[in-house]
């Protein structure tokens, strides 16, 4: 038995039953990234206090103690959610030596359950790209090709879980960053509602719009961390109070009757042909289960990239106004009065990417052109928001490719910020609207993997939890071209 193979509920009852110790499944996952993180470089930390944790856990377990939901199961966390002691850089210069003193309230929930930190993984620099190339750590690597990039922001998480790294992980998504790379690396990811999840100590990109959420190799193990980690928290207001299920219980293979929408604008041009033809194979696969697929239109999908890097990097702009170097994180050593301490500290603290969203984003909210910009794109959100609200009058769920390619090369979209920012084209309008939509595996085109988008109304992550575990099951075995 390879026990790093296994998904996290095995794990979990291997662990009960005393077949493996907590201890030999830690020591197995550290020989592991030791040997082959130093090519993918998915974690930027390793916890050191990790093996005592687990060791821990085995006494517990052998003194008949009372077990936590996820006690024993090694969790990576990106590294832009902060946990107590331990380094949050958001993979910048600028918060390279920052240590939180407290842990994020989705961390407190993981602790809580029994869950171990394995360590923080990679990501692009305070989230900004679809590559986990802008990490001023250096790039990530797809766990199937090293040649290629895992996706981003959470790309570290991504090929972490993809490369049997960690046994489930945590990342954050704005504009699809947890739901492409999850793509990219063959595993399921799942953006929650907005206000599902706490967002305090998620180290704010855009607030409108950031989500947490889980990265898995399979889907229950997504719904056992949705278990953990949802809820209201008093720490976050836009945190929602409503009643949270045990998404286990939707784990079911039956989606007789259910209403499956297809957006004709997804499937148009500018996606690769093979990813289309291993989404179309799995709604082939869920209709002859009893699914009524139908067409529907969702006609303001075009506008989506712009508006969201219009909205996005405004936010972008206000909320990394605060690494000035004056309370906390990086300072520059070369100036001679406080302007020259902020512009040095903001250059050379800073990379391309995130001086390039700053930018943006700051033109956008100046005078004279916040009202052409930020205003037009807020209204147009509202579009957007009401196309998805008039499609789910027809459909339960609407599925859709989850990028409009398959993983590219290293270095194909770094210097074209434009191809880059495209890479979120069937992503972003679901963080626009605060919609739940997961990412599971749609089999493999020359040994890369395609990814699958299911986008549920507001806080029916059950309906998403139906389709893809129906459709999981169908491709046991994989669909390849």
């Amino acid at each position: 038995m390879d026990i790093l193979k296994l998904t996290a509920w095995q794990l979990k009852e291997l662990l009960a039953k005393k077949e493996i110790s907590c201890v030999e499944a830690v020591k197995l996952l550290l020989a592991a990234i030791e040997k082959k993180d130093k090519s993918l470089h998915s974690y930027l930390y390793l916890n050191p206090g990790v093996i005592e944790d687990a060791k821990k856990v085995d006494k517990k377990i052998a003194s008949g103690g009372r077990l936590g939901y996820l006690e024993g199961v090694p969790v990576a966390v990106k590294d832009n959610i902060c946990i107590k002691n331990m380094p949050a850089t958001c993979a910048s210069r600028m918060l390279e030596n920052f240590y939180p003193p407290y842990d994020a309230t989705v961390i407190e929930k993981l602790k809580q359950s029994g869950a171990l930190i394995i360590g923080k993984t990679n990501m692009d620099e305070f989230a900004f790209g679809s590559s986990t190339e802008s990490s001023a750590f250096g790039p990530t690597r797809n766990p199937f090709d090293e040649m290629r990039v895992p996706g981003g922001s959470s790309g570290g998480s991504a090929s972490a879980a993809g490369a049997n790294l960690c046994f489930g992980a945590l990342g954050s998504d704005t504009g699809g960053s947890i739901r492409q790379p999850a793509a990219f690396c063959g595993v399921v990811g799942l953006k929650p509602t907005y206000g599902r999840v706490s967002r305090y100590g998620l180290i704010a990109f855009a607030s409108s719009l950031d989500q947490i959420g889980p990265i898995t190799k399979d889907v229950r193990d997504a719904c056992m961390l949705m278990n953990v980690i949802s809820g209201r928290d008093e720490k976050d207001s836009t945190s929602v109070e409503i009643k949270i299920p045990d998404y286990t219980d939707f784990l079911k293979d039956d989606i007789k009757g259910l209403r499956v929408g297809i957006p004709e604008e997804y499937f148009a041009s500018g996606i690769e042909e093979p990813v289309k033809n291993r989404v179309m194979e799995a709604i082939r696969l869920i209709e002859k289960q009893g699914a009524e697929v139908k067409r529907i239109s969702l006609p303001h999908t075009k506008y989506g990239i712009a508006v969201y890097y219009i909205l996005a990097t405004a936010e972008a702009s206000s909320n990394l106004a605060r690494f000035d170097g004056v309370k906390y994180g990086f300072r520059t050593g070369n100036y001679k009065n406080l302007r020259e301490m902020y512009m040095n500290t903001r250059g050379e603290g800073f990379g391309a990417e995130a001086k390039r969203r700053i930018i943006l984003g700051t033109y956008v909210l100046s005078s004279g052109y916040y009202d052409a910009y930020y205003i037009k794109a807020q209204k147009v959100r509202a579009l957007i928001r009401k196309d998805f609200t008039e499609a789910f009058k027809e459909a339960d769920v609407i599925i859709t490719p989850t990028a409009p390619e398959l993983p590219f090369k290293l270095g194909e979209k770094k210097e074209d910020p434009i191809k880059m920012y495209l890479s979120d084209i069937f992503t972003a309008n679901v963080n626009l609207a605060g919609l739940p939509a997961m990412s599971i595996p749609a089999g493999f085109v020359s040994s890369l993997p395609a990814g699958l988008q299911i986008i549920a109304p507001h806080f029916r992550e059950e309906k998403i939890i139906e389709t893809a575990y129906t459709i999981e099951q169908s491709l046991k075995g994989g669909i390849s071209g």
